[in-house]
């Protein structure tokens, strides 16, 4: 047959995009056209292709295209949608190799299939970014076969109900076709969905049986930085921490991502599509929420998404995890203003002159800063050299709606030096702030977070709407307290209703059914500071 069609797909940060591939060729000088909004990458499988079939398949006699001399016409269709990569390879050259009948088409087994893979000269399959939605894209699309780079069969793997083909190289698969044509065997192994995370990755850390002393057990003092960092981690709030430099204000946001719990089955798939999209994946499964720190000097772009490819920036890698951002006011005052809209909705649109993308921000904020430019105001340590209109300079740095949006500011100062007589101290914080050797912050997150998942449907508390929240039960004393501290601080709505998601995470955390008066008290002890 002159004319052969495959599926393959354009993968995605969140969903991959079926595209057909068609491959047309005739006999008359080679020539060889790619059709169907294809990038430049895509077009150059032009050269790729045939230098692979001649590399890859001359054991099995078969030529060169060019050395054919055959005009050939691939198509990539719908032609709406922008075709980037180099993944269209593989399922180029099946087409041309069944539009010239190396390899017997069954109608029904290719309606069946999906390829996708990277070609190198010598015909190697390549490892692709982004299988993981190309596995789910065939999963929703009732395509029962997909052939695959063998790297990527990790992620693939995660996708129940396919038959998933890992490819070493082209020589491979064809074998494979041949053998199936003239024996109706398989020669490939093929990976049935493998039910148990362990089997594809690697057992997760099971934080839950996990006996082991946490990072948090290891900070020295500071116990209400860690007691604010527990009621963060527990309702998925925003946090600053504040204080002169050396206090250990990036140690504790480093210690923070150990008491986090792992994340569930429906969250690894998430993170890990959008992780392999961005090519940072390194063959594993994401089973941990992820923690992004990008220096002060990253670009916007970097860390909002976009460039030429509107790719996805820190905010997004940070997805269901924590977004670090050390020395928070040396950030580029226009980046800092960006997280508005993320930090309130949960997810980024990236508009650029080529498109636009809307990708999912839902990211825990820490951020890290000293109170002034030399750092030592309010220090009893150093005496702060700052002059006023540094001060004031500094300040503007950060507007009222980017405060506005972190849910709890608390400070991290010098601790006695009496305190470093002991080389390891146990964490010893508890629900209500007292002290308490037992104290395990993991079990006490896991079991606020149960009950918050129950209570809003698999929402933390920071996450729910005005609606929901709405229906958050305080006893009487706790709203006439939480009227009256509101008005005496000038409160606007949107911190209000901050204090409210703050102490309903408290009372979680004291196994408590309404928000009491000391919930309350202790949300406000949180209230930023930073422009009084």
């Amino acid at each position: 047959m002159s004319i052969a069609k495959v599926y393959s797909a354009q993968p995605g940060a969140i969903e991959a995009k079926l595209v057909t591939v068609e491959t047309d060729t005739g006999i008359g000088i080679y020539n060889f056209t790619i059709v169907g909004l294809a990038g430049k990458d895509v077009d150059e499988a032009k050269d790729r292709v045939p230098a692979a079939i001649k590399n890859a398949l001359k054991d099995l006699e078969i030529k060169s295209p060019k050395s054919e001399n055959r005009k050939i016409v691939t198509s990539l269709s719908p032609a709406s949608i922008k075709k980037e990569g180099s993944q269209f390879d593989l399922p180029i050259a099946i087409s041309y190799l069944i539009s010239i009948g190396e390899i017997a088409f069954d109608k029904d087994y290719f309606k069946q299939s999906l390829f996708i893979g990277d070609l190198s000269l010598s015909g190697e399959v390549l490892p692709i970014s982004g299988a993981l939605s190309v596995a789910l894209l065939a999963k929703n699309k009732k395509i029962k076969n997909i052939f695959l780079p063998s790297e990527n069969k990790l992620e693939a793997a995660l996708v129940p109900d396919l038959n998933i083909y890992p490819i070493d190289n082209l020589q491979q698969l064809v074998e494979f076709f041949l053998e199936l044509e003239q024996s109706g065997k398989e020669n490939i192994n093929k990976q049935e969905y493998i039910k148990e995370t362990k089997d594809i990755g690697g057992s997760p850390q099971n934080k839950e049986s996990d006996n082991s002393p946490s990072a948090f057990d290891f900070v020295i003092g500071q116990e209400l930085a860690k007691r604010a960092l527990l009621i963060a981690a527990a309702g998925g709030h925003n946090i600053a921490l504040f204080g002169p430099p050396g206090t250990g204000k990036t140690m504790l946001a480093k210690a923070f991502r150990d008491i986090l719990p792992p994340l569930t089955r429906e969250e690894m798939l998430e993170v890990t599509g959008i992780h392999s999209y961005a090519g940072i994946l390194d063959n594993t499964i994401v089973t941990e929420p992820p923690f992004r720190s990008p220096h002060h000097t990253s670009s916007n772009i970097s860390i909002l998404g976009g460039g030429a490819n509107l790719r996805p920036g820190e905010i997004t890698l940070a997805h269901r995890g924590v977004l670090f951002l050390d020395e928070f006011p040396e950030f580029e005052r226009e980046t800092i203003e960006a997280l508005r809209q993320p930090l309130e909705d949960g997810d980024i649109t990236v508009t650029r002159a080529k498109g636009s993308v809307k990708y999912p921000a839902q990211i825990m904020l820490v951020v890290a800063l000293n109170p002034c430019p030399c750092g030592y105001r309010g220090s009893k340590m150093k005496e702060c050299i700052c002059k006023p209109t540094d001060l004031d300079r500094y300040k503007r740095k950060i507007s009222g709606p980017i405060v506005d949006r972190i849910d709890l500011w608390v400070e991290v100062s010098h601790i006695p030096h009496e305190e470093f007589r002991n080389t390891r101290t146990e964490s010893n914080i508890t629900v209500d702030g007292r002290k308490s050797e037992s104290m395990d912050p993991r079990k006490h997150i896991r079991q606020a977070r149960a009950l918050q998942e129950t209570r809003h449907k698999h929402k933390l508390n920071a996450h729910i709407k005005n609606k929901e929240l709405e229906k958050v039960e305080l006893d009487r004393d706790a709203e006439n307290l939480w009227i009256d501290l509101s008005k005496k601080f000038s409160l606007s709505p949107r911190s209000m209703q901050r204090i409210k998601k703050i102490a309903r995470t408290i009372a979680d955390l004291d196994n408590s059914k309404a928000i009491a008066s000391k919930h309350i008290l202790e949300s406000f002890q949180y209230r930023p500071k930073i422009h009084e």
